[in-house]
């Protein structure tokens, strides 16, 4: 049995920290995502800016690494050609 105050119980204790902090985050691009795509289909005006909030929060999570830079790159790209096309659909 590990002593009271032992560096395994304080890393478990941060890994835990940091999984929710990185839940979190993950969760928040997802919703940007979706909130970006039910806008781009109504033709809502405010689709654009929810393109941008969605990209800032890619990028602060890719910058933070908690998903790969060229998983963001890719989700921003395809993002921005859907927006594109439905733009175009007008």
């Amino acid at each position: 049995m590990a002593k009271k105050g032992s560096s395994a119980e304080k890393r478990h204790r941060k890994s835990e920290e940091r999984r929710l902090r990185n839940k979190s985050a993950k969760t928040a691009v997802r919703t940007s995502v979706k909130k970006f795509v039910s806008l781009a289909q109504k033709k809502d005006p405010q689709a654009e800016t929810a393109l941008k909030e969605m990209i800032k929060k890619l990028d602060t999570a890719a910058g933070k690494g908690i998903i790969k830079k060229n998983a963001a790159a890719r989700k921003k790209s395809r993002m921005q050609r859907y927006y594109n096309t439905m733009k175009s659909a007008q």
